[in-house]
């Protein structure tokens, strides 16, 4: 029976994994690394694998993000030189199209503000916006944020696009490349990023950018934890140039308890939920790139470690 080693930080997950396998693949056995057939697997399965996990692993062929990004491999620095795949998942667009239109929605209708009065008993309505007067920007116009993008302008908000190569969405104005990131930002209510996570792209979410948004705007991050400066973060939620910032990924996973991010005022932690591969899918492609590396036929959902992505 063919196998593959499951590789995470977080024990559920893990537990979750070899159900999904259980149910969706049997005829892979997936393994823990401290089982002792796992020095035989070909294949690892991560989700931000220990230091060192993957390197522990002799008889390792094939690297297989359970996520989209593969980014997230950094996390163990002896990651070897291998092919790496990645999971998508086609309903994985409807799941961030809806998370992102709620976090909008959480802004645009003032329900942060109306949330911090019920703690008060304060009973103070919001002003009430146009969805045309509400400046939208979206970072990144892949497959993801292109459609995103497109799903807010249908509901009526005013929405600029920026990406790092010249894109168009109907109904959106696009803004390509980093001479014109600076008006892409300029005066934005909410900046939404769906980069994906580069030597170019990390920490691009702080001073600069967020000095370039209205007095008063607000993040939402469903791209990568390194994107993000937490410093000027702070800074920004203290000052008021940021009225909030709803953050659904972050650099270590699961977020730890002492992170500061959790209580800082203003800031909605979620935990990577905005859209997540369902746990057979995960299984069922990881399963058929097992096969196929097995039978030497061309992987599916090969990435560019060069680009990140």
């Amino acid at each position: 029976m063919s196998s593959v080693v499951l590789l995470s930080r977080d024990r559920l997950l893990l537990q979750q994994l070899q159900q999904a396998f259980a149910r969706s693949a049997p005829q892979v056995r997936a393994l823990l690394a401290d089982d002792p057939q796992a020095a035989h697997a070909p294949l690892a399965a991560c989700w931000f694998p220990p230091p060192g996990s993957l390197q522990a692993l002799p008889a390792l062929q094939l690297v297989h993000s359970v996520a989209a990004g593969i980014d997230h491999l950094e996390h163990d620095p002896s990651c070897p030189p291998l092919p790496v795949c990645r999971v998508v998942d086609p309903g994985h667009r409807q799941g961030m199209t809806e998370y992102v239109r709620w976090a909008v929605i959480h802004y645009h209708r003032g329900f942060d503000r109306v949330l911090r009065q019920q703690v008060e008993r304060c009973w103070e309505r919001p002003q009430q916006l146009p969805a045309q007067q509400f400046k939208v920007g979206v970072m990144g116009l892949g497959s993801l944020g292109g459609a995103i993008a497109q799903d807010l302008a249908l509901g009526g908000y005013q929405v600029r696009g920026w990406a790092r190569s010249t894109k168009q969405v109907p109904q959106v104005r696009c803004f390509a490349g980093p001479q014109a990131l600076d008006s892409f930002l300029e005066g934005l209510d909410l900046l939404v990023n769906l980069l994906p996570l580069t030597a170019e792209t990390r920490g691009i979410l702080g001073h600069a950018t967020f000095a370039r948004l209205a007095p008063g705007a607000a993040l939402v991050n469903c791209g990568r934890g390194g994107h993000l400066c937490i410093d000027d973060l702070q800074q920004a939620l203290a000052s008021g140039q940021l009225r909030g910032a709803v953050l659904d990924v972050f650099e270590e996973e699961p977020l730890p308890a002492d992170q500061r991010l959790w209580s800082l005022p203003g800031v909605v932690i979620t935990p990577h939920m905005a859209s997540a591969a369902s746990h057979d899918c995960i299984a069922l492609q990881v399963a058929e790139n097992l096969r196929r590396l097995e039978a030497g036929e061309p992987l599916l959902n090969l990435a560019d470690r060069t680009l990140g992505y």
